[in-house]
């Protein structure tokens, strides 16, 4: 039987009237890469910071390696990891100096877990005198994602570690949390982009403090309950405004310089939408069925 590290049971949380987390539960496995996918004020935030004891939760229940996140708040942060969002780290102080207070706090020293490090903080090390506020938004990363680790954390929370970073340093980053879950630890990240969701053992698409489909990304995207078409034409702002005043559309989104349509497939005929879109003087048209992406998913789903 596969063991739990993190169990969430109708955990609420209101600001005002307002609930951030609405009544959610879902469950972490032990080992596993699980994805908080959804846009900025879905609650991916204010989940994290309930789970890392920083918050206390309205309603329901959480528990983290069986330890309950209200009563064993100080055991809980002994054994976890947590990247924030937002850089938190002292700017004024140096790279070196930085991880070695993080490791002083936890009560080691980086030559003593050095090891579990050393395939990020070797790509900084170099800079090792220089200030955190000097750093890149990838190298900030890298020595944000190091104080995490110095610890020897079971579990690591990282609540949009990839936000405003080149795509380089996300394809990187990415690469590095692969080799951390292959060591065994459990990583529960959070991310407003969709791409990122294919990366992840099993994501959890959240809008509005609700969870709205947990799955695989591939039960996500094989859930897709439509024919999905990607079209253009020379005219992108007026083909939105067509298509979504075409008979049986059932969703119609801009995906770059191309619009994202769905239908059902037994209504659907191609050379009906082509002659409705040269009625309406469309050229350069292009139309052609594409396999649906986990975006596409999240925005059938926010519709439904």
């Amino acid at each position: 039987m596969t063991q739990v590290s993190i169990s969430v049971k109708a955990v609420t949380r209101k600001y005002g009237t307002h609930p951030a987390l609405d009544a959610i539960s879902f469950d972490v496995k032990k080992g596993e890469l699980f994805g908080f996918i959804g846009p900025d004020g879905a609650g991916k935030t204010t989940l994290f910071r309930i789970l890392t004891t920083l918050l206390l939760p309205d309603e329901g229940e959480a528990t983290v390696e069986g330890l309950d996140v209200v009563k064993d708040y100080k055991k809980i942060r002994r054994i976890i990891g947590y990247m924030p969002g937002k850089f938190s780290l002292y700017m004024d102080l140096t790279v070196e100096e930085n991880l070695k207070f993080y490791a002083t706090i936890f009560g080691t020293t980086i030559e003593e877990n050095y090891h579990l490090i050393k395939a990020i903080y070797s790509q900084i090390e170099p800079f090792r005198k220089r200030k955190a506020g000097q750093l890149s938004g990838g190298m900030k990363q890298k020595l944000a994602l190091s104080c995490a680790l110095i610890h020897k954390p079971v579990l690591l929370f990282l609540d949009e570690p990839t936000t405003g970073v080149d795509a380089v340093s996300r394809m990187e980053f990415w690469d590095m949390l692969k080799r951390l879950k292959e060591g065994g630890i459990t990583i529960l990240v959070s991310t407003p982009y969709m791409d990122e969701a294919s990366l992840c053992d099993r994501v959890a698409l959240i809008q509005d403090g609700k969870i709205l489909q947990l799955s695989t990304p591939q039960q996500v995207v094989d859930h897709f309950p439509y024919e999905l078409y990607n079209v253009s034409s020379g005219d992108i702002y007026n083909l939105l405004a067509d298509l979504r005043n075409y008979p049986g559309m059932m969703s119609c989104y801009a995906f770059g310089q191309a619009a994202h349509i769905s239908f059902i497939k037994e209504t659907f005929r191609e050379t009906h939408l082509r002659d409705f879109l040269k009625e309406k003087e469309h050229n350069q048209l292009t139309i052609e069925p594409i396999n649906p992406n986990i975006e596409d998913c999240f925005m059938e789903l926010m519709n439904r």
